[in-house]
């Protein structure tokens, strides 16, 4: 079996060609243009950053890639699936403003954003998971799987919870509905913050298995009765009914290779990473730490296993900043994701994700 093909290409630019008109050149030596996108809705799945994080991805970049497929008579849109905690994130409206407010517009990038997962992140499809070891149906936001392509914008960073967050990381958690994402953190079942609940009953209205009733003004989640599924997390307007008991990072790790493959399994997919800003935090994060190690460049590959792998040797081989949470943390283990977050082990995701089909660790690093 051959191997998989990574392209990559630094981060200089000149007189004759910018970051963005190299980004193109990037995409189209790695065959973008390969794929039939005639007449055809692509997904654009991209994280729009939480507002006072300044790592995310500029939307010039978003534009490139919309262009692309615009020229080739497809029909793109940026999409990202609400989140399961409280910021300027956990619904559509909030969603799209913070995407407003971090430059994210049709203006900017040329297409629409769609929430993937609707207004309250209730909006999924139930996709079954071939092989799953944890997932057998995973909830995807309903958009990303009416789509007909998939393609991935990915700023790669350090994550305190997986190692790593590449194109897996943005595919897996961020194309899961709200209830999804509680799958993939938690045991599934939630209960009630009784300070914040209200007693409004949403949760009752939602929940297909009597499973929620309101006692003097106060929801309460017969686990008995729980199946897991979440509503009443997307539905609370106050964020009362959070998931609890949440499983290890190797486990979360899994649980977001089985999402990526509900979602990438057997469609037209490809993916781009940026490995710049490197922050030591995910970019759900109010703020952004200094970055780790300088600028890398720009990565591309038909294959997301192979593409995560290739970053993170590519972070692995750079010397840290100075100043940085990297360089405070010194060198202990050889590994800068571990050394900065000793607790994760960055290749359980790629190595699940390989298990599971979704491409391979064996690749070829070409420059562009």
């Amino acid at each position: 079996m051959s191997k998989s093909k990574v392209y990559f290409t630094d981060m200089h630019a000149t007189l004759e060609e910018n970051l963005l008109q190299k980004l193109a050149r990037l995409v189209k030596t790695a065959g973008i243009e390969k794929i039939d996108f005639e007449n055809k809705y692509a997904a654009v799945k991209i994280h729009f950053g939480e507002p006072g994080n300044l790592a995310f991805l500029r939307p010039n970049y978003a534009k490139v890639v919309a262009d692309i497929v615009k020229a080739r008579r497809g029909k793109p849109f940026l999409t990202d699936c609400n989140t399961l905690y409280v910021g300027g994130r956990k619904n559509a409206l909030d969603h799209l403003n913070s995407a407003y407010e971090n430059g994210f517009s049709p203006l900017s990038t040329g297409c629409h954003i769609l929430i993937a997962d609707g207004l309250k992140g209730t909006d999924e499809a139930l996709v079954r998971v071939d092989g799953g070891e944890y997932v057998k149906e995973a909830k995807i936001g309903r958009a990303v799987m009416d789509a007909d392509i998939v393609i991935s914008l990915t700023h790669f960073k350090v994550h305190e919870s997986t190692g790593i967050g590449g194109t897996l990381k943005n595919i897996g958690m961020g194309c899961g509905s709200r209830a999804g994402k509680m799958e993939m953190h938690s045991d599934g079942k939630p209960e009630v913050d009784l300070e914040k609940c209200v007693g409004c009953g949403s949760c009752v209205k939602n929940c297909a298995h009597g499973a929620v009733t309101v006692k003097n003004r106060k929801a309460d989640v017969d686990r008995e009765k729980c199946v897991g599924c979440g509503r009443c997390v997307g539905v609370c307007p106050t964020d009362a009914v959070q998931p609890i008991n949440y499983v290890s990072n190797d486990i979360l790790d899994k649980k977001i290779a089985e999402y990526s493959c509900a979602v990438l399994k057997g469609r037209p997919q490809f993916h781009i990473t940026l490995v710049v800003d490197v922050s030591p935090f995910c970019d759900c994060h109010s703020e952004n730490d200094i970055p780790i190690v300088p600028d890398v460049g720009m990565f591309a590959s038909f294959d997301p296993v192979a593409l995560d792998l290739a970053c993170s040797m590519a972070v692995n081989a750079q010397p840290p900043v100075k100043g940085s949470l990297l360089d405070q943390s010194g060198s202990l283990h050889n590994d800068h994701f571990t050394d900065v977050h000793p607790d994760t082990n960055w290749r359980v995701m790629i190595d699940h994700a390989e298990k599971l089909g979704l491409g391979s660790t064996d690749y070829e690093l070409i420059k562009v």
